[in-house]
């Protein structure tokens, strides 16, 4: 194992990363604890730490620029308190592959065992539920719109038309929900945009 040391953090590899991130890669020296990361002097965006020993997520100076922190394939199991003051812009953390995981699916364990737990788990089971497997389908919506006799009649109309006024009254008509050739009915009224074909046809 290799102590975290201000040589060390001389001697680590530092460049600007895809993302234009100052970066300082840390990867792979089996660091167990983290310190004298103020010897960085608050240069960097990014900290790689993937593949250490680390246990345990604290000992950072105060780090107003670092944005990234890379703890991959380490061990860690606790995250220090107070860790966000030392790292007041961090944006991303990433975790992955680390006892901490561990420890949550414990918990989760913990919270879903009893009765109590069996109705949280029934719960959020309901809330989640898109559908029943071998259920029918919701019943279809009726249609809405001009029956196939109106739109006959519509065509019928446009058909017979002579005149470009004559267009124009039949265009008024079924814009207002009016059927030609036949008396308003009321409290009947639908849009006829696919009807406006047929006017533009005969224009």
């Amino acid at each position: 194992m290799v102590k975290l040391s201000a040589e060390l953090i001389e001697q680590a590899a530092q460049y600007t990363n895809p993302v234009r991130d100052r970066e300082l890669d840390l990867r792979g020296y089996k660091i167990p604890v983290i310190e004298n990361l103020g010897a960085t002097l608050d240069q960097f965006d990014t900290i790689d730490f993937s593949d250490n020993e680390i246990r345990k997520l604290d000992g950072f100076p105060l780090l107003k620029r670092l944005k990234t922190l890379l703890v991959s394939n380490n061990r860690v199991c606790r995250i220090g308190e107070g860790i966000e003051q030392s790292l007041p812009d961090l944006r991303e953390l990433v975790l992955t592959n680390n006892s901490i995981q561990e420890l949550e699916r414990q918990e989760a364990e913990k919270m879903f065992k009893g009765k109590r737990g069996a109705q949280l788990a029934k719960d959020i089971a309901k809330r989640t539920k898109t559908f029943t497997p071998g259920a029918g389908l919701q019943a279809e919506k009726k249609k809405t719109g001009p029956s196939p006799a109106d739109v006959e009649a519509i065509k019928n109309a446009i058909a017979n038309a002579t005149s470009l006024d004559e267009v124009e009254r039949l265009k008024g008509m079924l814009q207002s929900g009016q059927i030609p050739g036949r008396e308003r009915k009321t409290g009947k009224f639908f849009r006829c945009c696919d009807l406006g074909l047929y006017i533009q046809a005969v224009q």
